[in-house]
C-alpha cells in the first residue's frame, strides 16, 4: 500500500490494533486521531518522514512501532498526550532529537531510539519512572553526551548506549539501583577508563558513585544545600544522615554535614508521579527551597 484514505481509517472506530507494517506508505492519514480506541499501532518498515500531529489524539495507544522508516522528527507535543503508552519502538530512522515532552510519558515502560541520528536526549529524563528499557545504541559520532537525569532512572533494568562518541558519563550512573545490564562498548570512553568498564557493571557503578561523592565534597555550599535533593530523594546518594533529635538518646554526631535533607521528608514518587502532577518534578520546582514537596534542610 502506498496511501490509506483517510475516509476508510474514519469510519475505525473501533479498532484497538492496527498493523501497517512493511508497506510503501509515505504519510498517515490525519483521521488516525479518530481512532481513540486504539491500543496497537505497527507502521513499521515503511517511508514516513514524520508521524500525524493528530496521532496524539489516539490516547489509549499503549505501543507504537515506528522501526525503518524515515522519520526526522516526532510531535513536538505527542509526550503531552500519549500518556499511556508503555512502549516507543523508533529504531532504525533520521531522528536528530527526541522532543522535550517525551519526559511526560510516565507510563513508559520501553524506549527503543538505537540506529538514529540522536545529538541529544531530553535533560527530564527521570520523569520517567517507569522506564526499564531504554536502548540509545548507534548513534555513532552524533551522541557524545548523556544528560545527569539519566542516572535518576528509579525503574530502569537495561540502559545499552553502546556505539556513540561518549566519553564522559554522568556520575548519576552510580545511582542505578535496579540496573542489570549496561553496555557501552563502541564508546570513546575516558570516564570510566577502559580497565574500569572491562571488570563489569558493579566496577562501573563504584567508580562513578565514588567520583559523585568527590565531586559533592567539592561543591560550594549554597549548591550543596539543593543540588543534593534529587540524590537524596532516590535513596542513592551515599552517607545520607538522618536529621537531628530523630536518633535515639539524642546523639547527632554526624548529623552536621552539610546538605543533606532527610529522606523521611519526602513524600513517595510514585504517589505523585500521574500525568497531571508530572509538571512537579520540574527540577527548578523539586530544588526550589518553597516545594511543596520537601522541607528545608535543618540546622
Amino acid at each position: 500500500m502506498q496511501q490509506i484514505p483517510e475516509s476508510l481509517v474514519a469510519r475505525m472506530l473501533n479498532v484497538w490494533a492496527l498493523d501497517l507494517h512493511s508497506n510503501q506508505l509515505k504519510t498517515l492519514p490525519n483521521s488516525i486521531g479518530c481512532l481513540t480506541k486504539l491500543k496497537f499501532l505497527n507502521v513499521s518498515g515503511n517511508y514516513l518522514q514524520f508521524l500525524p500531529k493528530t496521532i496524539e489524539d489516539c490516547r489509549s495507544l499503549e505501543e507504537l512501532n515506528a522501526n525503518f522508516n524515515e522519520l526526522t522528527r516526532l510531535p513536538d507535543t505527542i509526550g503531552f498526550e500519549l500518556t499511556n503508552l508503555t512502549k516507543l519502538s523508533v529504531n532504525s530512522n533520521k531522528l536528530v532529537m527526541l522532543p522535550s515532552s517525551l519526559s511526560h510519558m510516565t507510563s513508559l515502560r520501553v524506549l527503543d531510539a538505537r540506529l538514529n541520528r540522536l545529538g541529544s536526549l531530553p535533560e527530564d529524563l527521570e520523569n520517567l519512572v517507569n522506564l526499564q528499557v531504554l536502548n540509545i545504541s548507534q548513534n555513532f559520532q552524533h551522541l557524545t553526551t548523556l544528560p545527569y537525569s539519566i542516572g535518576l532512572l528509579i525503574s530502569l533494568v537495561e540502559l545499552d548506549v553502546s556505539y556513540n562518541g561518549i566519553t564522559v558519563l554522568p556520575d548519576s550512573l552510580g545511582c542505578l539501583r535496579r540496573i542489570q545490564k549496561l553496555s557501552l562498548e563502541g564508546n570513546p570512553l575516558v570516564s570510566p577508563p577502559f580497565e574500569v568498564v572491562e571488570q563489569g557493571l558493579e566496577a562501573v557503578k563504584r567508580y562513578m558513585s565514588e567520583k559523585m561523592t568527590e565531586s559533592y565534597k567539592k561543591t560550594p555550599m549554597k549548591k550543596k544545600l539543593w543540588g543534593i535533593g534529587k540524590m537524596v530523594k532516590y535513596k542513592t546518594f551515599h552517607g545520607l544522615s538522618s536529621s537531628p533529635g530523630r536518633r535515639t538518646g539524642g546523639d547527632h554526631r554526624g548529623d552536621e554535614r552539610e546538605g543533606f535533607i532527610n529522606v523521611n521528608d519526602y513524600r513517595q514518587i510514585d504517589g505523585i508521579a500521574s500525568p497531571r502532577h508530572v509538571s512537579l518534578f520540574n527540577p527548578r520546582r523539586l530544588l526550589s527551597p518553597l516545594s511543596a514537596y520537601f522541607s528545608p534542610p535543618r540546622y
